[in-house]
């Protein structure tokens, strides 16, 4: 007999009051160590086990202070990137993986998984220049190139001056720091590289390139890290990351000419144009949408999960907490500056995961839960 999503939930353990829970690290204020590991790791074995993308780790802990709060089910999210997230969930050696850099349909169907995006949000220049504000730099997709090709070296370069008129630019070099790990934010930002510049052709897209210049920190944080410690240096973050440790990120000339900054509603704005109902597989990138509010670095993140569950309640638990997030936490993804994604989405995600089978090929679930 098919069980009904809330008997399912008792079943797995959850209270049928909707009060669920989840335990993860505070991330108040990151600590940007070059060897900090945002990981949290309970004393006790975790009841949801997932890994993956640098990018989301912010809002995934706000969620889960406030899931933990109502139920006091625990997960452990390992945030290793985008490319370690993939290899566990095939694996299978987790619930869940996460990514920044969506599969295409031929891999999900390849590795029996499905896939959904949780939040948009935006990936941002941050920069160590002494008396330069945020947001006061400008610069394009031409010119971030050319600094990431090594053709540009100096913060005074002409390239760089014709951008900013009136601010006054070191005659220094310039530190470029990129990610060293496989990571879905560097997949988006070489997207957006060779989508406004085709001289990074040579370098190609992916979510681990051969840099042909600078230096590489592992996971947003360790980005964050070495920009923060150079004078001089230029990285590439996920927004939040910039905004709570008050990073100068530069603002950006977007496809339709005009400089914007990274704001919910510049994000927003990028979104807009986005057609998940023809995303096969919920395979979509946003970067450099048109539009003349745009933000031109915007991406989803991504959930992936077993189609076939080996471990059911656990299943059960899963989809449980990242229905609590489409329902309960687009205020606290608002506040880190992320973009909830839009109703039609959330339900068609929901859709989605009640499609998960046990290993006898029995739904979990045959009853989709209301949003």
């Amino acid at each position: 007999m098919q069980l009904s999503y809330e008997r399912a939930r008792i079943e797995a353990g959850i209270p049928p009051i909707l009060k669920r829970g989840i335990m993860l690290k505070k991330i108040a204020k990151l600590s940007f160590a070059a060897a900090l590991v945002l990981s949290p790791f309970s004393a006790h074995a975790a009841d949801i086990s997932g890994a993956g993308a640098t990018f989301p780790y912010p809002v995934y802990a706000k969620w889960a202070e406030a899931y933990h709060r109502e139920t006091g089910i625990t997960m452990n999210y390992q945030s290793i990137g985008s490319g370690g997230g993939v290899k566990q969930i095939k694996a299978r050696t987790v619930d869940f993986g996460a990514t920044d850099a969506p599969m295409k349909p031929a891999d999900l169907k390849a590795f029996n998984l499905i896939q959904f995006p949780t939040v948009m949000g935006a990936i941002v220049p941050v920069i160590n220049l002494k008396d330069v504000k945020p947001g006061e730099m400008i610069l394009d997709g031409h010119v971030l190139t050319e600094i990431y090709l090594g053709h540009i070296t100096k913060w005074n370069d002409p390239a760089i001056a014709a951008l900013n008129k009136g601010l006054a630019l070191p005659a220094i070099d310039i530190a470029v720091v990129h990610r060293s790990d496989g990571s879905g934010t560097t997949f988006n930002f070489t997207t957006y590289l060779s989508a406004t510049n085709p001289a990074w052709d040579e370098v190609g897209v992916g979510k681990a390139v051969e840099w042909p210049a600078g230096l590489g920190g592992k996971g947003n944080e360790g980005v964050a890290a070495l920009v923060s410690h150079m004078t001089g240096a230029i990285g590439y973050v996920e927004h939040s990351y910039a905004h709570q440790n008050h990073m100068i990120y530069t603002r950006m000339i977007n496809k339709a000419g005009k400089a914007v900054e990274p704001t919910l509603e510049t994000i927003q704005a990028a979104a807009a144009n986005a057609n998940w109902a023809k995303a096969e597989g919920n395979y979509l990138i946003l970067a450099d949408q048109p539009g003349t509010t745009s933000w031109p670095m915007t991406a989803a993140t991504f959930i992936l999960m077993q189609k076939v569950q080996d471990k059911p309640k656990v299943g059960i638990k899963t989809v449980d907490f990242f229905t609590w997030a489409m329902d309960k936490g687009d205020d606290l993804a608002k506040g880190l500056i992320y973009v909830p994604m839009p109703d039609k989405v959330v339900k068609m995600s929901k859709t989605l995961m009640q499609t998960l089978t046990d290993k006898d090929n029995k739904p979990l679930f045959n009853a989709e839960p209301a949003r």
